[in-house]
């Protein structure tokens, strides 16, 4: 992929640092195999170029973000562990190594599929009519990456709760259990996220990159055991930081009361 697309059911907006992934796939925005191949291309590469610091996930759609897994494509021969491409379902939830911030903004109806490809992004945003549910258990299937990670974000009782019942909340009752951070108007959605991605844009992006890193390794870890490979630098991404010019450059910054110029390197 030479560019990213700005037509088809996947467009990108792409200003400055800051790259905008756009699901436009009527009529419901669901993803097939196809779709999903093309997410996983644009994230890789957003993933590995140096220009891009931060992503925002977002939809085209009037009433939906998406509700995941195209059944009508599925009932036309998509296999549900058909190839879906780099990074797995909707191109984020298994890319390796994705060490820039994802912004997911929502509107409309967020669910299934949809709901855990919003999950795989760092901050959720969310309009005041969004609205979220896990409604596989009633299809006879798993929310397998949810069954991962919800647990792990929210009460142990709630994330069973949403896992076991299919049932739907709304942004206010996301907002409550801290499944997205902030909650607007519709209409200030959008700017708002832009908002937060060009904040995150002008940081810097080395930290940024050494805290995913972190955060994955230290998932399963004891505490201890995170800490020395960290002070040990046996992690590539605090390995670069400690010995990059942006490391020296914020402290020259912190002593002549500037602020810093980063440079990603």
């Amino acid at each position: 992929m030479s560019a990213y697309p700005t037509t088809g059911p996947i467009k990108c907006i792409v200003e400055g640092a800051v790259i905008e992934v756009v699901l436009d796939r009527p009529k419901a925005n669901a993803i097939d195999l196809a779709t999903s191949r093309i997410m996983g291309d644009i994230f890789a590469k957003f993933r590995d170029d140096p220009e891009l610091r931060v992503a925002i996930i977002s939809s085209a759609h009037e009433k939906f973000f998406c509700p995941g897994w195209d059944l009508k494509a599925a009932a036309a021969g998509d296999e549900v562990d058909g190839d879906y491409g780099v990074g797995g379902f909707a191109g984020l939830q298994e890319l390796r190594d994705l060490n820039k911030p994802v912004i997911a903004a929502i509107h409309g109806i967020c669910c299934g599929g949809g709901f855990e490809y919003a999950l795989s992004a760092d901050m959720i945003l969310a309009s005041d009519d969004a609205t979220f549910a896990l409604p596989e258990i009633r299809s006879g299937t798993v929310a397998d990456a949810a069954s991962v990670k919800l647990p792990k974000r929210i009460p142990y009782h709630i994330a069973m709760e949403l896992l076991l019942t299919g049932r739907w909340f709304d942004a206010k009752e996301a907002n409550q259990w801290g499944i997205v951070n902030h909650v607007y108007e519709r209409d200030q959605l959008n700017a708002e996220a832009w908002k937060l991605a060009r904040t995150l844009a002008s940081g810097p992006p080395l930290v940024y990159a050494c805290i995913k890193e972190i955060i994955r390794d230290a998932e399963d870890s004891k505490f201890q055991d995170a800490m020395n490979r960290i002070t040990q630098r046996q992690l590539q991404t605090v390995d670069i930081l400690y010995g990059s010019e942006d490391n020296k450059e914020g402290a020259i910054a912190f002593t002549e009361k500037r602020d810093p110029v980063w440079k990603g390197k």
